[in-house]
């Protein structure tokens, strides 16, 4: 910066302004800085700058999957929304990697960031290394809540399962219930709205046995789980909720590798439903009957909620934690 300050003929921090805000300096100044840098394709160390300022324009994201659709969704939501608010969005991928998240955190420390939103791994997660982070910087939490107190925006997974499995009864046999693997606590949380449901409408919870284990391949466990089910005498209802779509699409696919029509129709052998509105889910052959959990809004929401707390951090004031729960969208379609 020093060398290139020198190069224009400009003071170091009218050089260090006009990288802070373009416009905050004169035109004429701006476009001799702008002549400069065509002409000596200088660019600062962003990351160097952040490091030397108390508080820096970064904020951290934290997600168990790159290339998840949702995900994906998610962090494109919340990259957007930082931007326009001035901040640089540095997103890493844990991998569904206990270990790999633990070295997440120590990255976004190292970096000196603002603030974060995590989508954590939950059971596996290194709760203290989290706990570390968030003394430090204010945290939110999506997908899945850290603990009952954390900061966290989602899916009201007690208000979704009403509605799907309401919908399901009424419309065929009730659902027995497929789980997931228990990465996070949606694992949990998911089979008790179900329970809960199933027994508002007096209905016996069938609640089936998986095999344990903490693999994010959804698609893999749903279709292993299901070929297991159908070949040691089948499903004990005519229709499976499964615990999110991705968990869906293995079983659809294991249901034709059996020879069985998945549909809501007369001639169909098995209804499948699942949870979340995956962006795919539509595309299934049947495409998925499921809730939607709105990626968008949750983006959007976690970033005015940590922009929010940002501000009463420089104010030094607080709000508290928040725990925002939205409701989903049932999307009927012909799997169930």
């Amino acid at each position: 910066m020093e060398d290139f300050s020198e190069f224009v003929g400009l003071s170091r921090p009218t050089v260090s302004k006009y990288f802070n805000d373009p416009s905050s300096v004169r035109r004429k100044t701006r476009d001799l800085i702008e002549a400069a840098l065509k002409q000596s394709g200088f660019r600062p160390n962003m990351f160097a700058v952040n490091l030397n300022r108390r508080r820096s324009n970064i904020i951290g994201i934290i997600i168990p999957n790159s290339t998840d659709p949702f995900y994906m969704a998610l962090t494109r939501r919340v990259e957007l929304i930082a931007n326009d608010a001035g901040f640089l969005a540095f997103v890493l991928s844990t991998d569904g990697n206990a270990e790999m998240e633990a070295r997440a955190i120590e990255t976004l420390k190292s970096m000196n960031v603002a603030g974060a939103i995590i989508a954590p791994l939950g059971v596996q997660s290194h709760h203290e290394t989290l706990l570390s982070l968030s003394s430090s910087i204010p945290l939110i939490f999506v997908d899945s809540p850290l603990d009952e107190t954390s900061p966290f925006v989602g899916t009201n997974n007690r208000q979704s399962f009403q509605l799907i499995v309401d919908y399901l009864c009424r419309s065929g046999e009730p659902p027995c219930y497929l789980g997931m693997p228990a990465v996070n606590t949606n694992a949990r949380t998911r089979e008790t709205a179900y329970i809960e449901a199933m027994s508002q409408l007096r209905m016996e919870p069938v609640v089936l046995p998986i095999t344990s284990g903490a693999s994010w391949d959804f698609e893999k466990f749903g279709y292993d789980e299901t070929l297991r089910i159908l070949g040691s005498g089948g499903f004990p209802t005519g229709t499976v909720l499964c615990a999110n779509d991705r968990v869906a699409f293995g079983a659809i696919a294991a249901a034709y590798h059996a020879g069985m029509k998945v549909g809501r129709g007369s001639d169909s052998n098995l209804r499948i439903a699942g949870h979340d509105d995956h962006p795919l889910s539509r595309y299934a052959c049947p495409p998925i009957t499921t809730v939607a959990q709105s990626y968008n809004d949750i983006g959007r929401i976690a970033m005015e909620l940590l922009l929010r707390k940002l501000g009463e951090e420089a104010e030094g004031s607080s709000s508290g934690d928040e725990q925002i729960l939205l409701n989903a969208e049932i999307m009927l379609r012909d799997s169930a």
